[in-house]
């Protein structure tokens, strides 16, 4: 473990353990009804409501799904409703594999304990669709109709969210986090858009796209070409340079200058787990080690932990993060 920079914690509340039916969440909270539409062109065409839960999915033309939109998971804080106040907020960005809104707050939910983890938190939690294998990019190519996560995450997502909340529309009140391929989302979007989030998190997600020949690059090619875009990629087969550098953590050291970093890799390797997973960690832990030298060497303060075990969010860590993010914040008032 690695501690560059003291960060002032409150005291963390103790929730109720285990994980309780997303349907079961302070059923009876109202909400007033979101706008149906965005001047972005993003148009809410469903909303469900499970107490501080709330669902909606979306219609834009940054993602082309015949079927259906994206989903938002809106985390309220148990106090939302008992008055006037705004709220900080947690953009939290899932790993590769899902696709649904609901699925993606079930993941959080069950592996993450994210309910009972902003228990009594003045924070709101927005949980978004990044796609299967969406790298929270716009691709270079798509087969299959647009998939530009990126445009529906930073243009469209964000001024939905502060036009239908009670949030600060503002750095000091913005933070993003995410598992894998939304912990590499969450620094490229950190990175990318300086002014849009005082606070990044990264949970086992990849920080360096070059090493080793370029193996996250080439694996973020080949399974968006797989699963996402039917044979299109996100940096195209002949790699856009200028696109990949503008995405790659370790070559935008400077823009992580004066904001909270915190960062989580597991220290299994494939010499005791021949798993798919340990090889992930493998090199999401080489990668971070990369960028937080980088840090070092630029004198850029940061946290950065490795524990044992390969590829999954490690509860405490997110418990840690979430107390970190709230007290770096503008708090809610």
């Amino acid at each position: 473990m690695t501690l560059d920079r003291p960060i002032n914690r409150r005291n963390l509340l103790k929730g109720a353990g285990g994980v309780a039916a997303a349907s079961a969440i302070g059923v009876g909270t109202t909400l007033a009804s979101a706008p149906h539409a965005h001047a972005s062109g993003l148009k809410i065409i469903d909303h469900k409501s499970f107490g501080r839960l709330q669902y909606y999915r979306a219609s834009t033309p940054s993602i082309n799904w015949k079927d259906s939109g994206p989903g938002i998971n809106v985390l309220l804080p148990d106090s939302y409703n008992r008055g006037h106040r705004r709220y900080p907020v947690l953009y939290l960005f899932h790993g590769g594999g899902f696709r649904d809104g609901e699925a993606d707050f079930r993941w959080f939910h069950m592996h993450a304990n994210i309910i009972d983890l902003t228990a009594g938190k003045d924070l709101i939690v927005i949980m978004p669709d990044g796609g299967k294998a969406g790298w929270y990019s716009n691709p270079v190519s798509s087969r299959v109709g647009a998939r530009n996560w990126e445009n529906f995450h930073i243009n469209e997502l964000i001024p939905w969210v502060d036009a239908t909340f009670r949030t600060y529309a503002e750095y000091a009140g913005r933070a993003v986090s995410g598992f894998s391929m939304g912990g590499f989302g969450a620094l490229k979007y950190t990175a990318k858009y300086y002014g849009h989030f005082a606070s990044v998190s990264s949970h086992s997600g990849p920080a360096s796209l070059r090493r080793d020949f370029g193996l996250v690059a080439n694996w973020a090619n080949l399974s968006s070409a797989a699963v996402e875009l039917g044979g299109g990629t996100v940096y195209g087969w002949n790699w856009d340079q200028r696109r990949v550098s503008m995405d790659n953590p370790v070559e935008r050291i400077e823009s992580y200058r004066h904001k909270r970093i915190f960062l989580v890799a597991g220290t299994d390797s494939l010499q005791n787990d021949l798993s798919f997973g340990a090889a992930n960690e493998a090199q999401v832990l080489a990668g971070q080690r990369e960028f937080s030298a980088a840090l070092h060497k630029a004198g850029i303060r940061h946290e950065r932990y490795e524990e044992p075990g390969g590829h999954f969010v490690r509860q405490h860590r997110l418990r840690q993060d979430i107390d970190g993010i709230i007290a770096h914040l503008r708090k809610a008032r």
